[in-house]
């Protein structure tokens, strides 16, 4: 499913712009909700979007691409609404997408993001665990206060979301503890489990809010969720495979990364379930805590990187399916396709 050429840098101009579209509608009901913040609190959600420095000095930085933000808006448009019906959609799973940032840094030791040293790095542990509480209950208020019936069913909506990020982050947290090989290992299958909660679940509920607030029937609804969750999948396919091969100049990591930090991610989980020599050898290196290099070198030769990429473009195809399943505005699922190639086709 990939482009050649001056088609794809067309496809990746289409979406940045897209996106850019999407944070200039969100950004001030964003700012505006923050605002609402108690002003130490609101200055560490700033730093979160990259608004502001440490201490509050205003920054240009606009908080990452928006990918979840932009899949409300396009969930909106595409049941026949205006953009700014998805906007509080948006507004919400944004901020909720930095409640679960600032936690995972803490959870993951990660002392950087973005090339800024991350919240808990700047303000402390307990003020961004404080931060990321602030901006989960403000997520849900901002659903609560939607008028009926749309506003109770969007509230329920999130908490799921919510519950199956949480079952996903705690099995990805259980894995660093289990064995490469054996019957205890993690097989591909309970990957994908883990990845469609951790990262699928949120930017399937993304696109189905925008739906719901915009007046969407159930059908629609749960189509978009379906398409979400499976682009989610893929993208943590993709993050893994640019975790291990990715260029660091893109990536702001080091190349091998996930390597060395021992991740158990889907190139090197399909590697170890091929019948392949290699797989064996592999097995045993990252048991003793070898080399990176060679590590990645045997995913390879195993074929973990292809089952990889094989896989991402198999969910592209599953979400494509969720979005044809349902009478749908033809120009937001060009737009939804577009997002999909941008965020899964990224770099690699």
């Amino acid at each position: 499913m990939r482009a050649a050429g001056t088609t794809e840098e067309a496809a990746q101009g289409d979406a940045l712009r897209l996106l850019t579209r999407c944070r200039a509608l969100v950004r001030p009901a964003l700012a505006e909700a923050v605002g609402r913040l108690h002003p130490w609190v609101g200055e560490m959600a700033a730093y979160s979007f990259g608004w502001c420095e440490a201490g509050g000095t205003p920054a240009a930085g606009s908080g990452g691409k928006g990918l979840r933000q932009a899949l409300a808006v396009l969930g909106a448009e595409a049941v026949g609404a205006p953009a700014r019906a998805g906007v509080p959609a948006a507004v919400a799973v944004e901020l909720v997408h930095a409640f679960s940032l600032l936690h995972d840094d803490i959870m993951d030791g990660d002392t950087t993001r973005r090339g800024r040293p991350t919240v808990w790095k700047a303000y402390g542990t307990g003020p961004a665990v404080l931060a990321g509480d602030a901006l989960f209950a403000l997520a849900v208020e901002t659903l609560a206060v939607q008028p009926p019936p749309a506003g109770p069913a969007a509230v329920r909506l999130l908490s799921g979301a919510l519950g199956d990020l949480v079952r996903g982050q705690a099995d990805d947290l259980l894995f660093a503890t289990r064995p490469w090989a054996g019957p205890r290992r993690v097989s591909p299958e309970a990957y994908r489990a883990m990845a469609e909660g951790k990262t699928g679940a949120l930017l399937g509920c993304s696109a189905a809010l925008g739906a719901l607030l915009a007046g969407a029937p159930p059908t629609a609804v749960a189509a978009l969720d379906r398409a979400g969750r499976r682009l989610g999948v893929a993208f943590q396919v993709v993050d893994d495979v640019l975790g291990v091969w990715g260029d660091p100049a893109v990536t702001g990591k080091p190349v091998h990364a996930d390597l060395r930090e021992r991740k158990k991610t889907f190139p090197v989980l399909a590697a170890l379930a091929s019948p392949t020599p290699a797989a064996h050898r592999l097995a045993v290196l990252l048991d003793r805590g070898g080399d990176p290099a060679e590590a990645a070198a045997l995913v390879e030769e195993a074929g973990g990187r292809a089952a990889a990429l094989a896989e991402a473009d198999r969910l592209v195809g599953a979400a494509e399916e969720a979005l044809a399943g349902v009478p749908l505005a033809a120009g937001a699922v060009r737009d939804l396709r577009s997002l999909v190639g941008f965020a899964v086709h990224r770099e690699l």
